[in-house]
């Protein structure tokens, strides 16, 4: 018996395993079972009781429409900030038709070039406002992933304008109303590039791990104010945006709003994962080598990318 046996074997050795050992998967457990009440048995939080208005920006698709319509069936009344009319007011007209007792503002504002002006415009739309839930859902990746070398000035403008400014802007012209009433949610909608290496997506990555940041900041500033802070941290989900058709770890727009709206008004939790097969997958990619999880996200941005470039090709020569 070598010298490492010799000391494994003894009994107090021993017994500081099986205690150390024991702890592991009991913790293990407790956070399965805290983790499996909060996605399916805790209950919603009555969003009514933060305020009379939702604001959605980027309400016109996806999870933006998706979670306005989820906002208005709670009773709230919801601010739609987006650039298009013609989809702003038809967005408009189906919330109210389908619930008479909403009502609906519009607000059409495009986000690629949020300046002062803009600025004021939307602070005027909603500053008389009682505002209980603020949900910050515009954004814009990449065409397909490229090397941060060959985006132009345009692109790599846009992402920092669409992705930074429109959260931290919007944040900053509803967030003192909270404050003062000591009541409400500010929800960003990041995604997962923003938690993990994004290779061929660095900026777009970037911007979404300042919005994470941004919000644990926020909350810990918030909470003594009764306002909650959260980043809602997506996969893949079936949007014009993700250009996916939905599949088992791809939800709806509908399906995910559906959980993600479970989370909010809920503290304690910042940055999370409101679907919960995301939740696995985010857990997952943490859990191996980061040089392994890199490699194989590199891989697979890359192809993508060769796919993309060879569509532009045919686009350019008109085939």
């Amino acid at each position: 018996m070598n010298a490492v046996q010799q000391i494994i074997a003894r009994p107090e050795v021993m017994q500081a395993i099986v205690i150390v050992g024991a702890f592991t998967v009991i913790n293990f457990g407790l956070k399965i079972l805290t983790n499996f009440y909060k996605y399916f048995l805790r209950p919603s939080k009555n969003l009514k009781k933060l305020g009379e208005w939702a604001v959605i920006t980027g309400a016109t698709d996806g999870i933006g429409k998706a979670y306005a319509f989820k906002l208005a069936k709670r009773g709230l009344n919801v601010v739609l900030i987006s650039r298009t009319e013609a989809k702003l007011n038809a967005v408009k007209a189906e919330i109210e038709e389908k619930y008479p007792s909403v009502q609906v503002k519009v607000v059409i504002c495009d986000y690629s070039d949020f300046n002062a002006k803009l600025r004021t415009k939307v602070e005027k739309a909603v500053k008389d406002l009682d505002v209980g839930v603020l949900v910050n859902n515009v954004g814009v990746s990449y065409q397909f992933p490229k090397y941060f070398s060959e985006l132009n000035e345009e692109e790599v403008a846009g992402l920092m304008e669409m992705n930074v400014n429109s959260t931290t802007w919007m944040t900053h012209m509803v967030l003192p109303g909270m404050m003062e009433r000591k009541r409400g949610a500010v929800v960003n909608i990041a995604s997962a590039a923003g938690c993990h290496t994004m290779p061929l997506l660095a900026q777009y990555s970037a911007a979404k791990g300042y919005i994470a940041m941004f919000s644990r900041g926020l909350a810990s500033e918030c909470a003594k104010s009764n306002v909650t802070v959260s980043c809602q941290v997506p996969f893949y989900v079936a949007t014009k945006l993700a250009k996916m058709r939905a599949a088992f770890t791809v939800p709806t727009p509908n399906q995910f709003a559906d959980m993600a709206l479970k989370w909010v008004g809920h503290g304690g939790d910042v940055v999370v994962h409101p679907f919960w097969l995301h939740a696995i997958m985010g857990w997952f990619i943490e859990s191996i080598p980061s040089s392994l999880a890199d490699g194989q996200m590199l891989s697979m941005h890359a192809s993508i990318r060769k796919r993309g470039l060879k569509k532009m090709a045919k686009l350019a020569k008109g085939e």
